[in-house]
């Protein structure tokens, strides 16, 4: 009885295996990759140490221990191990990230994964594995964006390290990074990717001011450097958000008797007068700056990655100026008791 049970567990998981062959693969392999990093790391203490390591880049290890703890003690983010560790990356970029859309409709491509939910991109240790996948949906008709990645959240499973690109990163810019993979650490609510992002994003820049203003100065180059950057960073975002409901708009008109060929005209006319009309931001300043130029249009994809980041921040910003009247303890509060971490 029991070698039947046994062989009939082992036919089930088999069949499991063969069902989920494509899930069970790219799993083994961003496994693979987290874990290549983690057994790779060094202690931040060893580094401080290391009288051949930077003294510019000891600085930044220093600053970022500050941030964290200034998360920790000012904000109530939750501490989780995480940033005591370091991981070289050598020059070299680690992990990509695959976002797609559909091609007349500004709706994204889901991914499911056990435990932690439905995430509208995939993330790859492996560029060339990432690639393959994104021509196998262009081939499916597909709008696609393959983006390097700076960072990311393990959401508590593994203590994450600090990455060596981050270390060159400006003041501000360091802090926000920190803050805003913490915030993930602290709440993250399954099948919600547009909220955790942008409640993250508004986290980072909110706890980035606060860290910044409290060891630098109200006044200080360094807080001024960053909210120039934040209006910068804010006009550019609220542009493309604009820009996407256009594109939304357009959709919808789009009859089923037109042609491809015809929507693309239309697409590709809405999208380049938007692009021009990023001449006017900030004076013009952001026109002439931004990374889309001398390069071709950007697709759904695009756009897409912006609503998935920065759609709902004035909406997490408004609620805390006047219902919470500024008050981050307890807004924070009302955000897990809100949105419970669901796993």
């Amino acid at each position: 009885m029991f070698k039947k049970i046994l062989l009939g567990l082992l036919c089930i998981l088999l069949i499991l295996g063969l069902y989920y062959r494509e899930l069970v693969s790219y799993g083994y392999m961003q496994a693979k990759g987290q874990l290549q990093i983690l057994f790779n790391t060094q202690p931040v203490a060893e580094v401080l140490k290391n009288p051949s390591f930077p003294d510019s880049l000891k600085q930044r290890l220093r600053l970022i221990g500050e941030i964290k703890q200034f998360a920790v003690d000012s904000l109530g983010l939750d501490s989780s191990g995480s940033y005591t560790e370091f991981y070289d990356q050598h020059g070299k970029p680690i992990l990509w990230v695959l976002t797609a859309s559909e091609k007349y409709r500004l709706v994204p491509r889901e991914w499911n994964f056990p435990v932690i939910g439905t995430f509208a991109y995939k993330g790859f240790f492996d560029t060339t594995r990432a690639d393959k996948e994104r021509q196998l949906l262009i081939s499916e008709g597909f709008d696609t964006q393959l983006n390097e990645v700076s960072a990311w959240s393990t959401l508590g499973f593994f203590k994450d390290p600090i990455l060596s690109s981050m270390l060159y990163r400006g003041e501000g810019s360091l802090a926000n990074l920190i803050i805003h993979e913490m915030t993930h650490g602290t709440l993250f609510v399954k099948n919600n990717l547009e909220l955790n992002e942008n409640l993250a994003s508004f986290v980072g820049d909110y706890g980035a001011i606060r860290f910044l203003t409290a060891k630098y100065g109200a006044n200080s180059p360094e807080l001024e450097k960053y909210e120039f950057r934040k209006r910068y960073n804010d006009a550019i975002s609220q542009h493309i958000v604009r820009g996407a409901k256009q594109l939304d708009s357009l959709y919808k008109t789009f009859h089923p008797s037109l042609t491809s060929a015809q929507k693309d005209t239309l697409k590709t006319r809405q999208i380049r007068h938007i692009v021009q009309q990023s001449d006017t931001l900030l004076g013009g300043l952001v026109g002439k700056k931004y990374p889309w130029r001398g390069t071709k249009l950007p697709n759904n994809a695009f756009f897409i990655g912006y609503l998935t980041y920065h759609s709902q921040q004035n909406q997490f910003q408004d609620e805390f100026n006047h219902k919470f009247k500024g008050n981050f303890p307890k807004y924070l509060a009302y955000l897990k008791a809100t949105y419970p971490t669901s796993f």
